[in-house]
């Protein structure tokens, strides 16, 4: 199926890498790990963002839009790779952003992501934690159409069915190398959040007939809610693109026995895991996402959860400018 009806805007360097990692692989004693590495798609830092970002900026200049608008928490890696992309495209920005972790400190406020979006030019609206960011996001259009301008409204993490698209051309990409590394792909993980990335490999792999375990890692709801979520998006992107597929629930896996206290919240693990990625393969995680995700796929490995002689692809979303965010989360005394 050619995906080419859609408009895009090509942001992102592409392929990504898809390395393995050996000193990981030896430390656990298997299975065979290897990384996608999404943290390289380019603009300002990279990200898994700047995939879908390509579509929705496609379809935004398709619908004559002049501003661009989004949410997320205030250490939000999406919002910083749209502040990114919408300067690089000359248009203007504002972002809302909501104050949801309650134990924030000088470095979480003024450091990281949020250091970055000043950098690029962002307008910034904040909203106290628990607000309805949907109701707002809809009534800063509404104020924008106003004005006069042509406002294009992009849900948290970009995750509806166009960003989606994103992630379908990425579970196609990820295959071809498979192929060129003549790699059987048995596992494939990742960070599960706003639902986009999941439900794009979801249907990708469903476009590819390809059949792989996908587990997402949830970073901010209940296994119970996100699986739901990753679904009702999977489907909807199926059905945008024409794929005449119900896609089954057991597609849908989701684990969020690494949570923790919810979404930025640290956890022992992830710090862990953040610091044996970064001793055994010089790779940077984040501690939001890519940090609980690897944590999660670690202790499953040391339960025995996959076989030795088994390939995992880590899907590495990126993220690491939120390690700054955290400074005291990571001091060692």
């Amino acid at each position: 199926m050619n995906l080419d009806q859609f408009p895009r805007v090509q942001l992102s360097h592409l392929p990504t890498p898809l390395e393995f990692m050996p000193n990981l692989t030896k430390h656990l004693g298997g299975p065979n790990i290897w990384i996608k590495r999404d943290d390289c798609t380019g603009i300002a830092l990279g990200g898994s963002k700047n995939r879908k970002l390509e579509f929705l900026m496609g379809d935004a200049l398709k619908n004559g839009a002049d501003h661009i608008v989004t949410l997320g928490a205030v250490q939000s890696n999406h919002v910083r790779q749209t502040a990114a992309v919408a300067a690089r495209m000359g248009l203007r920005f504002t972002a809302i952003l909501e104050h949801r972790y309650p134990h924030a400190n000088d470095e979480y406020l003024h450091n990281g992501n949020l250091l970055l979006n000043q950098l690029l030019g962002a307008e910034i609206l904040y909203r106290p934690g628990g607000t309805d960011m949907n109701a707002s996001l809809a009534d800063v259009g509404i104020e924008l159409s106003m004005q006069g301008r042509t406002p294009y409204l992009i849900p948290a993490g970009g995750s509806n069915p166009v960003g989606s698209l994103g992630y379908v051309i990425a579970a196609q990409e990820l295959l071809n190398q498979s192929r060129e590394k003549s790699l059987q792909i048995n596992h494939i993980v990742h960070a599960t959040g706003s639902a986009g990335t999941q439900a794009g490999l979801v249907v990708g792999m469903a476009l590819e007939k390809y059949s792989t375990a996908i587990q997402g890692f949830a970073v901010s709801q209940p296994a119970v809610i996100q699986h739901s979520r990753v679904l009702a998006l999977a489907q909807a992107t199926a059905d945008l693109i024409g794929l005449e597929v119900n896609i089954a629930p057991e597609v849908v896996r989701v684990n969020a026995d690494y949570l923790g206290d919810g979404y930025s919240f640290p956890t022992d693990e992830m710090v862990e895991a953040v610091k044996l990625i970064a001793r055994k393969e010089g790779i940077l995680l984040d501690p939001v996402y890519t940090g609980k995700a690897m944590a999660g796929l670690i202790s499953l490995i040391e339960q025995g959860f996959y076989l030795k002689d088994e390939n995992i692809v880590f899907i590495h979303t990126g993220g690491q400018a939120g390690l700054f965010g955290f400074c005291q989360t990571f001091k060692e005394e």
